[in-house]
């Protein structure tokens, strides 16, 4: 009998990829520090959520999503992915959304860039559908948070400056999509 295929060792792929991401993030903030690490993990997280956004809109048969599917959009994909993401409101102003456990497990604690892939995919999604985002990610299970709660803001906000608000990350549509008038499908008759 083979010892080692009976051994007790914890290691399977979702834990295997969840630590590889975790050293990944680890490596990167040790090197480049967590601002530069944050930015190199982000565009990981915009290239997903390109490819989020045109699955489900394929899936759906849509050129776009409203607000309330791209709510539904980020609160599936998320609990698809083992993250226990849920809707706690919504309005034409934000969506805000809360979680008990993160899909990367223990394995974000402490590694706060491995975030900017929920704020990218989010972002991403929310920009290429309604034209604007900014995500703010006010708690964090990376952070030290029992969960997270991600306030996803979907119209611009000045600060007392005039300029933008500082908080969060914007994400802007540069598809030239949004407005656009859905094509009325073939014509038959």
């Amino acid at each position: 009998m083979n010892q080692v295929v009976g051994a007790g060792v914890g290691v399977e792929r979702d834990v295997f990829m969840r630590t590889l991401l975790r050293e990944l993030a680890t490596s990167l903030e040790s090197v480049v520090g967590l601002q530069e690490a944050s930015g190199y993990i982000s565009l990981v997280g915009q290239s997903v959520g390109l490819q989020l956004n045109d699955t489900y809109t394929r899936a759906l048969s849509l050129d776009q999503l409203s607000r309330e599917q791209v709510a539904e959009v980020m609160v599936d994909f998320k609990q698809r992915i083992g993250g226990d993401f849920h809707l706690i409101e919504q309005d034409e102003e934000k969506i805000v959304l809360g979680s008990r456990s993160c899909p990367f497990r223990e394995q974000v604690k402490g590694r706060e860039s491995m975030c900017m892939l929920t704020s990218n995919m989010f972002g991403t999604v929310a920009a290429r559908n309604l034209g604007y985002a900014r995500v703010d990610l006010e708690e964090t299970i990376a952070r030290g948070a029992t969960g997270c709660r991600v306030v996803v803001h979907l119209v611009p906000q000045q600060d007392d400056s005039g300029e933008g608000s500082a908080l969060g990350r914007e994400y802007f549509d540069d598809s030239g999509l949004v407005g656009r008038v859905p094509s009325p499908g073939p014509v038959t008759g």
